[in-house]
């Protein structure tokens, strides 16, 4: 769901006439915040990096990665879910106290994020497990 919205917000970004599904009220504004400058970060869009956050994200957590004995697929998951939050935090407050607008189709992204976060905190153990079990398993 996550790479579906945004990839829809990446569209949107690059198409002229997009029109974003999305109420248009002063609190509820999706193209306010889209259009914003806090919508690019080093000149790449928001929406781009929420591609290059879910694609491997999405990777990384099918079920055979999930159940991998690679010594970097955990860890790479657990600091992608990280950073993912990080970035979370910065766009909310973006949202509440610059922007002044929410956006329902980012915070779709948030709470999916926030969702995988758990998700990938809380399956530490299980993954930490799978390499265990495997312990002369080669890096592949």
């Amino acid at each position: 769901m996550g790479l579906g919205i945004a990839a829809y917000l990446t569209a949107a970004h690059y198409t002229a006439n997009a029109l974003l599904a999305c109420p248009t009220t002063s609190t509820l504004n999706c193209e306010k915040v889209t259009t914003s400058p806090q919508s690019s970060v080093f000149g790449i869009p928001v929406a781009v990096l929420g591609l290059a956050f879910f694609v491997p994200m999405l990777a990384l957590s099918l079920p055979r990665a999930w159940r991998s004995a690679h010594p970097l697929v955990a860890p790479a998951r657990l600091v992608l879910a990280v950073v993912g939050m990080g970035f979370v935090a910065y766009l909310i407050d973006a949202e509440l106290f610059a922007i002044r607008a929410i956006c329902l189709w980012c915070t779709g992204v948030h709470v999916l994020t926030f969702v995988i976060f758990a998700a990938v905190v809380t399956g530490w153990d299980e993954a930490v497990a799978a390499r265990e079990r495997h312990p002369g398993t080669p890096a592949r």
